[in-house]
């Protein structure tokens, strides 16, 4: 098998496995049946340090977009393929319906079962009842749109050596993010993690307001981004003559 295969191969795993920790860790530090009820705090700071584990971890594989507005920003800003990042939202949203099987396995049942009852089931996005389908739309754009925006400061040239620490910036910044917008509609700012969730509990009411604020954003940030603010680097003037004589033997 060619090398350009395998490559390609370890970098939709790294996505698949990758949506799958979210889904799995960042629901599972939602569950309230086990004695502790966690506090919303909890819950964003839990989803932030998730999000830092594993931009650590696959960072350096694929990018760790494990998002697929993350990878319509990273296209937009050229730096996937239109095929590849088919392939990384696929691998996304496959990773979050797994994701999200292994936490039904590991959980008890009645964490599921009670939260059917009284809503869209557990760890499913929604809109909250206080807000317009409108406001919703408008919060996950904004909440998406501030996250597009670190992603291509990350991405832009100038800071091509200063990423040692991309985990933490990106834990924090779903962790306030969270924080902010989790009140209106959950916070969501990823399609594939709102996907996964209600593939299994099934109630797809207004979730269509999960790919459509988040990939909005997406693509008119990192547009706008890309067209208003990024610059290249460039290259070092060498002093020839200087170069000439350290290369002398």
């Amino acid at each position: 098998m060619k090398k350009a295969t395998l490559d390609t191969i370890s970098i939709l795993l790294a996505e698949l496995v990758g949506t799958a920790l979210l889904v799995l860790l960042g629901c599972m530090g939602c569950v309230g049946v086990l004695g502790h009820t966690p506090s919303h705090f909890e819950l964003c700071i839990n989803f932030g340090l998730v999000v830092m584990i594993l931009v650590q971890v696959f960072g350096c594989v694929s990018g760790c977009h494990i998002n697929p507005a993350v990878t319509a920003a990273a296209w937009v800003y050229e730096m996937v393929s239109t095929k590849l990042a088919l392939g990384y939202v696929a691998a996304q949203c496959i990773g979050a319906f797994m994701g999200f099987g292994m936490l039904k396995m590991l959980t008890p049942s009645e964490a599921f079962t009670g939260a059917l009852e009284k809503g869209a089931g557990f760890c499913v996005t929604q809109p909250n009842a206080g807000i317009s389908i409108a406001q919703a739309v408008g919060i996950e754009f904004l909440a998406t749109g501030v996250l597009v925006l670190v992603c291509c400061g990350v991405w832009d040239p100038r800071n091509s050596k200063l990423h040692d620490s991309v985990p933490l910036k990106f834990g924090f910044t779903i962790g306030c993010l969270a924080v902010a917008a989790g009140p209106y509609t959950g916070a969501s700012m990823n399609p594939a993690r709102s996907l996964g969730p209600v593939l299994w509990n099934g109630d797809w009411t207004a979730h269509w307001v999960y790919w459509v604020g988040p990939l909005s954003a997406a693509f008119s940030i990192a547009f706008l981004y890309k067209t208003v603010f990024r610059r290249e680097v460039p290259e070092p003037e060498y002093n020839r003559e200087l170069t000439a004589l350290n290369t002398e033997k």
